[in-house]
């Protein structure tokens, strides 16, 4: 089979490829996601200017672990092994091959649909010489490819990462703060920007906006404490333009929030 298109008429397997392409594969349960929906993923990824939040070597980790969970207990933990996450290869000077790995052909069969959307020259070479090529799961003639290209390259097409990099955010301090041009009437900021409260009088809900603003595309996490607590409190996304501090955002076209209630 071939790569699974984007087109417009697709808009589902859009959406659900662009989120799961930025989650790292690492948050992923395994058994979460079927080797074919990660063949879905790959595919349609595959050599494509998107945002990726794993890393190639990872991708192939987290590919090959997945088969071997499906081929014997015990090729899945050698792979657990011998695969350490690039977080832990920053802590270890050498991996030791373990020659009892009698499920590693059936390993490379099922790994093969797989194969072909891993974008190996995205890998750094001492980790293919090092890691993947003893475990002899990938064929040599694409081992031998990459190990050209990089030569040709002298290692410099390698981003870490599939896709188009994801340009970095200024998470200065001073943006992590309430907004005071962008708070309802009856909300008082206090500490420095850092904590808002309402006024005793409040009567109807209003809202309150951070100053850092998210202006890229991705997945974005953050932290909110309620430190005292009220009959209901909501927090979500909102337009920088055409919205209401006044008046709940929930009743508005350009918010979005999550309630408590």
């Amino acid at each position: 089979s071939g790569k699974i298109p984007l087109t417009e008429d697709n808009i589902l397997l859009n959406l659900l490829v662009e989120t799961v392409a930025n989650i790292s594969l690492n948050n992923i349960e395994f058994g979460r996601l079927s080797i074919t929906g990660l063949q879905c993923l790959l595919s349609c990824t595959y050599e494509k200017e998107k945002p990726f939040a794993t890393p190639e070597y990872e991708v192939f980790r987290y590919s090959a672990i997945l088969v071997a969970k499906q081929v014997s207990n015990d090729a899945h933990k050698i792979l657990m092994r011998q695969l350490p996450t690039l977080e832990q290869l920053e802590n270890t000077n050498s991996i030791k091959l373990e020659n009892e790995f009698t499920d590693r052909q059936k390993v490379a069969k099922r790994l093969e649909p797989l194969i072909k959307f891993i974008e190996f020259n995205q890998i750094k070479a001492r980790i293919l010489i090092e890691i993947i090529e003893p475990l002899e799961i990938i064929p040599s003639e694409i081992i031998v490819s990459v190990y050209r290209r990089k030569a040709l390259s002298n290692d410099s097409d390698s981003n870490g990462i599939r896709g188009k990099p994801q340009k970095p955010i200024d998470f200065a301090e001073s943006n992590y703060v309430w907004d005071e041009s962008a708070r309802g009437s009856k909300l008082i900021i206090e500490d420095n920007g850092k904590v808002v409260r309402a006024t005793n009088d409040l009567r109807v809900r209003q809202n309150i906006r951070a100053k850092m603003i998210l202006e890229n595309e991705g997945i974005f996490e953050w932290d909110v404490i309620i430190e005292k607590d009220c009959s209901a409190s909501w927090v979500g996304v909102c337009a920088s333009e055409n919205f209401n501090y006044e008046t709940w955002a929930g009743d508005q076209p350009t918010g979005w929030v999550l309630g408590s209630n």
